[in-house]
């Protein structure tokens, strides 16, 4: 239950009670001002769904702003119809009557707006722009183009969303004008807790904030009327139904008194039926005889709509809480019936028992036997949403209390294994609240483990196997889990010993048994027993055909085929894993499935594909809470962002991404890697050994050093060198090269290599380091590795123009640039065009100074005089910054200056 810390009055530092969050939004506006203020016209485009908080943010704007000069207008919707309506009201000298003229009233308000804005800056503020009529929304874009030197600010916020109502000519103009796009951001639960005790004195549990935040998606609106309008009950407690809004209440209850008898029949049978009613079944349930006129009157009320890509044999309902609203608008009696007669009109089993639950307001035994039957047969399909809604409804209607818990264990288990994290956390408190015990004690592990914190499930999972008694199914089940932390730790040999525990205890082909199976092979690979690994997916697919299951065992097969140079084939697999949760998947594998694809594209060179996959497992980390798997997802968007050279949104995905020291390797080490990336985009090469330390430094490594899962070796080595501590990086390099000769792991032994040449060539042994580059990429022929040939080309270029074969570097630059500039790396193609231009042959100089440097201080020189710093030259040139310096000093002495700028006015541009 949540309790009141205050009355809920006032705001915080004269800001209105309700205002939480929008910081970064404000700073947008505020930066848009400030390039105002400088002479630079700005026009911003607020954007945001209805409730969101775009009038409050502009509200706020205006009050911090006093002495800020502006017009204001709203866009009004029984004015949309009239042309010129809006604009009229922002003044201008504009006619009150007669015809409208977008060009040449656009001539007169940037001539108005010049003036105003001449001196101080003027801003114009319009809201609900997506109401206003065309013809003024078009004079103000006309307006806009027109000035091109003033202290303008011009700001229309809008709202976005399908159901908006907005003229087409009104949203084409407010898509094509120029200027820069802020959306407002939902609120976080962390700011539904704030705004909930500002604006209601509620204290809220951050299960609760989490849960209402996920149900108004985020929009202070709704969230407030929920909070005051309903009793703590109904938003409190993790089994009740969420409450509609008072405002969409209030309009659907209006809309449905308005409606007549038939179509009110058939809007409540379809809340009734779910999300996506089938419209004949609806019809039947209702007693509809003519459901093609009734959805019409339903669709003219916003209360029905023909689902998108179904016809009309599919419907919906038009925003996130109009089904809910009717539902709620159902007498007891009523919503009884409904769903008893439910019951028998529908065709699968699940939904059927459902209706049976829903018509059921006291306990019934026979009834949650069902259910329970239904989740066993789920749950050896693998389908673990089903079988938690099965064990929550058999739990609630449980007569005794302790099948109530039994089921309630069951059912949070089942939520964790369907990836559905956030309402297995909600459930927590009752969990706990349970008596401990192997069963108890293996459920928090399994939370622990999705929610990424190792010690808590480490402690968990020890209580479980102490307590587990001569149960097997038990004891199967806490080997299980033991699997899962394994795998989590990239443990390869406790992985292997807890499987085999596992399949000792379990039943054959129980879930713990069949998804061991789908695990273990992961666990031979971490080892080096590649044979073993896939051997065991061939088994595991062949045991499970089809089914969730199946999705297990692909993604799994897919992810240990990316490891081994297949990636054309881990993309076949991966793609079906990620296609397999339509047919009743786990979340939690197709988040593990999505981020192995990225991670394939990356590879194939298909970034932005890579990309779009990121932005999926975003969104379905958000829904899910899959804590364990966030480095993971941001480990690929942090690397192609950075190479791309797009550093803050590369910096968004590292922050994003973060893990602590303790945490489990699978996040340690993304998030490790896409710090190193992204620094080594930057050319800050101590910043790779400091980030990818940690990694160097574990003892024992395990799977870390395990060729292809983890590609982290080269990256460091690689850093090692450029920052001239070439010992530690020959001694680091040697194990390692010896492992990767014993697997016969091709693209590991390419990176090595790479690095191995640099090295060679950096100590001079110019003929060594050209075989290592020359094995090195022989090892990726055949491969569909593009970046991989690309680092190593970049890497021969450099070392042969280093050693004065300008020819040779300068071919085997332009073909890594080539590679480089297809994928898309921007950073690179820059450090390919400065090789290539250093490696230019100068014009021969007279001066004897200048003919007395060395080559290597020439390059030095040259590079120093175009501006770089010398960080950047030893980035580039695969020295020391102390070399360099060594470099630069003595250059300075032969010619006779004191500063980089006069080493760059003396210094011609086209020798080096």
């Amino acid at each position: 239950m949540s309790r009141r810390v205050g009355d809920g009055g006032g705001g915080h530092g004269g800001e209105p009670a309700h205002v939480v969050g929008q910081e970064a939004e404000s700073a947008r506006l505020e930066a848009a001002l400030a390039d105002a203020a400088a002479g630079t016209p700005a026009v911003v485009v607020l954007e945001g769904v209805p409730g969101i908080g775009k009038t409050t943010l502009l509200r706020r704007f205006l009050a911090r702003r006093p002495a800020l000069a502006s017009v204001q207008a709203e866009g009004l919707a029984w004015e949309a119809g009239r042309p010129g309506a809006l604009v009229r009201r922002l003044g201008g000298g504009l006619p009150s009557e007669g015809p409208v003229d977008p060009g040449a009233w656009g001539e007169a308000l940037a001539a108005c707006w010049r003036t105003r804005a001449a001196e101080d800056p003027f801003a114009v503020l319009i809201d609900d722009a997506h109401a206003a009529d065309p013809a003024s929304l078009q004079a103000v874009a006309s307006a806009v183009v027109r000035v091109t030197e003033a202290r303008l600010l011009v700001v229309l916020a809008a709202r976005t969303g399908a159901d908006t109502p907005a003229h087409p000519d009104t949203r084409d103009v407010l898509d094509r004008l120029p200027g820069r796009r802020i959306r407002v951001a939902p609120l976080t639960p962390e700011q539904t807790r704030l705004l909930a005790a500002r604006a209601a004195g509620i204290d809220l549990p951050v299960p609760v904030a989490r849960r209402l935040c996920e149900h108004t998606g985020g929009v202070a609106r709704y969230l407030l009327e929920i909070l005051r309008d309903s009793p703590p009950m109904r938003w409190s407690d993790w089994q009740t139904r969420l409450p509609a809004p008072t405002s969409v209440r209030q309009r659907v209850e209006t809309a449905l008194d308005a409606a007549s008898p038939p179509t009110r029949a058939l809007v409540e049978a379809a809340a009734v039926l779910g999300n996506t009613p089938i419209l004949a079944e609806a019809a039947e349930l209702g007693g509809v005889a003519d459901p093609i006129a009734a959805l019409d009157e339903a669709f003219a009320a916003g209360l029905l709509s023909p689902a998108a890509g179904h016809g009309l044999d599919t419907l919906t309902f038009p925003g996130r809480f109009v089904r809910g609203a009717v539902h709620a608008t159902l007498a007891p009696a009523r919503r009884h019936d409904l769903h008893q007669s439910a019951a028998a009109v529908v065709r699968d089993e699940t939904e059927r028992l459902r209706h049976r639950v829903e018509a059921t307001p006291l306990p019934d035994a026979a009834l949650a036997d069902e259910l329970l039957d239904l989740a066993r047969r789920k749950a050896d399909e693998g389908a673990w949403a089903v079988v938690a809604g099965a064990l929550i409804d058999a739990s609630r209607i449980s007569p005794s209390r302790a099948d109530r818990e039994d089921r309630l264990l069951q059912a949070v288990d089942a939520l964790t294994g369907a990836g559905l994290l956030g309402q297995a956390v909600d459930a927590l408190s009752d969990v706990e609240a349970l008596p401990p015990g192997a069963r108890r004690d293996a459920v928090l592990a399994y939370v622990a483990i999705q929610r990424g914190r190792r010690a808590e499930a480490t402690s968990y999972l020890d209580s479980a196997w102490r307590s587990r008694g001569t149960d097997r199914a038990t004891a199967a089940r806490v080997c299980q889990r033991h699997v899962l932390h394994a795998l989590a730790d990239w443990d390869g040999a406790q992985l292997v010993r807890w499987a085999g525990r596992a399949i000792e205890h379990a039943e054959p082909g129980s879930p713990a048994a069949v998804e061991t199976r789908a695990i273990v092979g992961l666990g031979y690979a971490a080892q080096g027993e590649i044979e073993e690994a896939f051997t065991a997916y061939r088994a595991a697919t062949r045991e499970s055909p089809a089914g969730p299951q199946h999705q297990r065992a692909r993604m799994g097969l897919g992810w240990l085929l990316l490891a081994q140079d297949e990636p054309e084939a881990a993309r076949r697999e991966l793609e079906y894993a990620v296609a397999g949760f339509r047919q009743g998947g786990s979340n939690r594998i197709l988040l593990w499935a999505l981020c192995w694809l990225a991670r394939t594209r990356f590879a194939l060179g298909d970034w932005s594909g890579a990309l779009q996959n990121v932005d999926q497992a975003r969104l379905l980390l958000g829904a899910t809470d899959l804590e364990l798997l966030r480095p993971l997802v941001h480990w690929t968007g942090a690397q192609v962002h950075a190479l791309r050279g797009d550093t803050e949104e590369a910096a968004r995905h590292v922050e994003l991404g973060t893990a602590a020291e303790h945490d489990y390797v699978v996040m340690t080490v993304p998030a490790l890697l896409a710090r190193a990336h992204v620094a080594e985009a930057a050319s800050d090469y101590d910043a790779v050994v400091r980030h990818l330390a940690p990694l160097a430094t574990r003892t024992p490594r395990g799977g870390l050093d395990e060729p292809g899962f983890w590609a982290w070796h080269d990256l460091y080595a690689n850093a090692l060198v450029v920052t001239d501590r070439l010992g530690e990086a020959d001694e680091f390099l040697r194990p390692l090269e010896e492992l990767v000769r014993r697997r016969g792991h091709r693209s590991a032994a390419a990176r090595l290599g790479y690095v191995r040449g640099r090295l060679l060539g950096v100590r001079g042994d110019t003929a060594a380091a050209e075989e290592a580059f020359v094995d090195a990429r022989a090892r990726l022929e055949g491969l569909p590795l593009p970046y991989e040939k690309a680092r190593v080309d970049f890497a021969h270029g450099m070392i042969l123009r280093r050693a004065g074969r300008r020819r040779d570097a300068a071919a085997v630059l332009t073909a890594a640039r080539q590679r480089f500039a297809a994928l898309g790396a921007r950073v690179y193609v820059e450090r390919c065009d400065r090789e290539l231009k250093t490696g230019r042959p100068g014009s021969r100089l007279h001066d004897n100074d200048l003919d007395a440097l060395t080559e290597q201080e020439r390059t030095v020189a040259g590079l120093v005089a175009g501006g770089m710093t010398n960080k950047e030259v030893a980035a580039e040139m695969l020295l020391s910054v102390k070399t360099v310096q060594f470099h630069l000093t003595r250059t300075y002495a032969k010619l006779g200056v004191r500063s980089r700028s006069e080493l760059a006015a003396h210094f011609p541009r086209n020798i080096g």
